[in-house]
């Protein structure tokens, strides 16, 4: 490239949650980016504000499917990656995983592109190490109900790295742990959304189980902020590598913060624990620190409070 040319990648899942921050964030930088999307989860909401901006191109695309473009760079986040929308359709979020590795890492081959993987921290399953490591081969069930997801994830690293070994494609995989911050789905069953818009709406807080479950929350900024200097680092640190806040905090300790930071009247309830519901997430973020001298910024309370603007224009109709 000359100094007059711009950097040309392609997220798919471009207009979802993350890729939406991600394709803002790369336009912010100066690439020239397409967004590749088939609206399952995504919408165009998300990437409105980018339209008018000469830099950026949206296709409508299903990663099932191979696509034949010219880039320097991939951000792979094509996939639903809530349970309610990845069960939906168990069978196209496994090809989505699956399929979509093959045809992009296909795209990375041919084009001599770098590939980033977002995978997930459901590789680890129903963890037996914490905090997990990423040398933990993880606890899965390969038959249940989130199997579609976790193995679907765990079969996409497999072939990035076989890529890698075989054909000599740039990758970096990616674990994203649990991720908030606008533009999350109000509908997506995720915790952290689920219990501000019934907060909001003075409905019921629905927790599974007794509450006693740990996450670990990263605000959407802090994770993007990531994927850059993951991209940017050598190309022989490959990964996988964690990618989260590794502060831990109990569901019900959530839920409690989400009723006053909105000053709902909502009460707790609690319900059955979903099969294979791990217990405990949390991230060790080790190597991002001694490699990238990454580390989260931004608190639970600030990125909640900015969660929580963010929906109630949503339900106010003024977003």
């Amino acid at each position: 490239m000359t100094k007059f040319s711009r950097k040309r990648v392609m997220v798919t899942g471009g207009a979802g949650f993350l890729g939406s921050h991600l394709c803002e964030r790369l336009l912010q930088e100066g690439c020239e980016v397409l967004c590749v999307d088939n609206y399952f989860t995504g919408t165009r909401e998300n990437i409105i504000t980018l339209l008018d901006n000469p830099h950026f191109e949206i296709i409508r695309h299903d990663v099932t499917f191979p696509l034949y473009v010219e880039v320097d760079e991939i951000y792979n986040l094509a996939c639903p990656a809530s349970p309610i929308h990845y069960q939906h359709d168990p069978v196209q979020t496994t090809k989505t995983s699956v399929h979509g590795a093959i045809n992009m890492l296909g795209l990375a081959k041919r084009v001599g592109a770098k590939i980033f993987q977002a995978s997930t921290s459901e590789v680890y399953g129903d963890p037996e190490m914490h905090p997990q490591r990423e040398e933990y081969w993880g606890h899965v069930n390969p038959v249940g109900l989130r199997s579609c997801y976790d193995e679907g994830k765990r079969c996409a690293e497999t072939l990035f790295f076989d890529y890698y070994r075989q054909h000599g494609v740039k990758i970096k995989v990616g674990r994203l742990f649990n991720t908030y911050g606008p533009r999350m789905h109000p509908d997506d069953g995720r915790v952290v959304s689920n219990f501000i818009m019934q907060a909001l709406q003075n409905q019921p807080i629905t927790i599974y189980g007794d509450g006693s479950q740990t996450r670990s929350f990263c605000y959407v900024d802090d994770l993007i902020r990531l994927f850059l200097l993951f991209m940017e680092s050598d190309d022989d640190f490959t990964g996988p590598m964690n990618m989260g806040n590794p502060g831990e905090f109990s569901i019900l300790e959530l839920a409690r913060q989400v009723v006053k930071l909105t000053g709902s009247q909502s009460e707790i309830v609690f319900k059955t624990l979903p099969t294979d519901d791990p217990k405990q997430r949390q991230p060790d973020i080790t190597l991002a620190k001694t490699k990238l001298g990454w580390e989260p910024q931004i608190v639970l309370q600030d990125g909640l409070q900015e969660t929580i603007r963010y929906f109630s224009a949503l339900i106010a109709g003024n977003y």
